[in-house]
């Protein structure tokens, strides 16, 4: 039913606006409210993206890797949908140190994207950009650091080329954020806080970009930005649940600075 879908659509983009916020709780009783549509037959294919991107972003966005990982949601038989599971499946894996893990996941992203092939070329394009950023942190994970280097810059240049759809609040992890976040466990301080930063002009207000952003530019020695960026954060945070480490840290930091 088209009012269904509605509700739904609009649940992910709530989800989304409360974990940018700061407010995770808030986040996940949109999540538990969404439930109630779990044996939901949508009316058109795309219907079921927001039911499949929830419980991923939730996971992805908290930086909750093995949570991610586990992740358990309902197959719906739709190629790019199914392959949101697949990618936070697989970066969870990866990102907590089971580059093993992920094998199974990662390919099952290429199979759908092949069999989105000649059928729908942006919703491939979107999957392969979910398959090599995969493929970017199994390689990183497995100390292959140059390799996963590299295919997250081809995910975040290809991802650069390619337009939001309507469906969607925005991609569940930007590539390009993804970068800078292998540039910062790298110690690579000045390349990541230049990624962080450009993030921001597709993605504004992202917490996980902005905090990264402040981060890089403080471990590179760069304070106006360190302000700049940790007082943005507070800003958008400002209605934050419960005290954060993260906001923590940028309230001390800022305070000292």
């Amino acid at each position: 039913r088209e009012e269904v879908f509605d509700e739904v659509h609009a649940q992910d983009y709530m989800v989304y606006a409360n974990l940018q916020l700061g407010r995770p709780a808030a986040a996940r009783a949109v999540l538990d409210e969404a439930k109630r549509y779990a044996a939901w037959q949508a009316p058109t294919p795309i219907a079921y993206y927001a039911l499949a991107a929830m419980p991923a972003r939730y996971a992805l966005e908290r930086g909750a890797w093995e949570e991610a990982a586990a992740l358990d949601t309902r197959r719906f038989g739709v190629p790019y949908v199914d392959a949101i599971t697949h990618f936070a499946r697989a970066l969870g894996a990866a990102r907590s140190g089971r580059p093993d893990a992920a094998a199974a996941d990662v390919e099952a992203l290429r199979a759908a994207s092949a069999a989105l092939q000649g059928r729908d070329a942006y919703w491939q394009e979107q999957v392969e950009i979910q398959r090599v950023a995969a493929e970017g942190w199994v390689s990183f994970a497995r100390g292959e650091r140059d390799r996963g280097l590299a295919l997250l810059r081809e995910a975040s240049e290809r991802e650069a080329r390619t337009d939001k759809h309507p469906v969607t609040p925005g991609p569940l992890a930007p590539a390009r954020e993804q970068l800078a976040e292998m540039l910062l466990l790298m110690g690579r301080h000045a390349e990541a806080q230049r990624e962080f930063e450009a993030v921001q002009q597709t993605e504004p207000r992202r917490f996980r970009a902005v905090h990264g952003a402040g981060r890089s530019a403080e471990l590179a020695g760069d304070r106006d930005a360190a302000r700049r960026h940790y007082g943005n954060l507070l800003e958008i945070a400002s209605k934050a649940e419960t005290p954060r480490e993260d906001l923590a840290t940028a309230r001390a930091w800022l305070a000292r600075n």
